[in-house]
């Protein structure tokens, strides 16, 4: 009888180890694609030697000038092929961003060809539409 019962309360205990192999395959899994996610429009960043920031939260707005000068915006969404947005358009839609979003991270992404007056006056609507502070978005520098 006291066997039984033993068997039978062995038997009802979960097997967790199952359980953690799957959640690290899954970690695993992640940690190779989140790098490989790219957002916003392709630019030739440039180079500085600056901490690497750890953001963890799920929705970012970017902000980018490419080489050319024209802005574009994006909300956590990866754009295949974006539109140009006008400079005067931006601030009005982060503006409305920040307000449901107080939150939100801003971020600054620059092609290195853009003039440096360019990104002044990007940030100076981007202060003027209610984000806190833009955080600039550049590329580690190469070694040679």
């Amino acid at each position: 009888m006291e066997v039984r019962r033993k068997q039978r309360k062995l038997m009802s205990e979960i097997n967790v180890v199952p359980l953690i192999d799957v959640m690290l395959v899954l970690l695993i899994v992640f940690m190779i694609t989140a790098p490989l996610i790219t957002q916003g429009v392709r630019v030739d960043l440039p180079q500085a030697d600056a901490e690497i920031v750890d953001d963890n939260d799920e929705l970012t707005l970017v902000v980018s000038i490419d080489a050319e000068g024209q802005f574009y915006i994006s909300l956590g969404e990866v754009s295949e092929d974006p539109e140009p947005v006008p400079l005067e358009t931006i601030g009005d839609n982060v503006s409305r961003i920040m307000n449901q979003n107080p939150g939100v991270p801003v971020f600054l992404e620059a092609d290195a060809a853009v003039n440096y007056g360019l990104v002044m006056s990007l940030m100076a609507t981007l202060e003027d539409a209610g984000a806190p502070s833009v955080r600039l978005i550049t590329q580690p520098p190469e070694i040679q």
